[in-house]
């Protein structure tokens, strides 16, 4: 058996990395990869997705990113994944297994494996449900449109209320750089 892996939320500004591995049970017409998906066919698969599969999901939070970083954050997911489908063959998207032995790595799998395009399914939704369900406890940000993703929208809020506690304060966004003086 197969289990797909991918993730979402790894170019955030604000929120969790989420990492998803998906075993179909059986063919689910539609997946692909997230992206290429509208956010209706995003939630009308997911339920399908986990009613037609094993899977697993893994929540980083932002402070865990901020301390021990990206690449940490998703080899330590991977590995979570992994170690719950120990009998399975591992397919990563991407070009990096981020430390973790044992798994294979696919550029743009996401879009040709069904395995993967249901992970990245899984991941994208449940980013964007946890940031739509915490955005009226950050009314000053969008999250519900920008899902913290590095907008314009979002870095001008940014600007005007400063980081919340669900930022990433390790990501640098230049527009908000003090300016060198020579």
């Amino acid at each position: 058996m197969l289990c797909g892996i991918d993730e979402a939320g790894r170019g955030c500004i604000a929120g969790p990395l989420v990492v998803a591995g998906v075993v179909l049970k059986n063919s689910i017409d539609g997946v692909g990869d997230s992206k290429a998906l509208s956010e209706k066919k995003r939630e009308y698969l997911y339920e399908i997705i986990k009613e037609n599969s094993d899977y697993k999901i893994v929540f980083c939070d932002n402070n865990m990113v901020d301390e021990k970083g990206l690449s940490y954050c998703l080899g330590y997911a991977i590995k979570i994944v992994k170690d719950h489908f120990s009998e399975c063959d591992i397919l990563m998207d991407g070009n990096s297994s981020f430390g973790v032995s044992g798994i294979e790595t696919m550029v743009k799998a996401d879009a040709k494996i069904a395995q993967v395009s249901a992970a990245s399914i899984l991941a994208k939704v449940s980013r964007d449900r946890y940031m739509y369900t915490i955005s009226n406890e950050f009314s000053n940000y969008s999250f519900k449109k920008h899902k913290g993703y590095g907008t314009a929208l979002h870095v001008k809020e940014i600007s005007e209320f400063g980081y919340s506690k669900i930022h990433r304060k390790s990501f640098k966004i230049k527009s908000l750089r003090e300016p060198t003086l020579f």
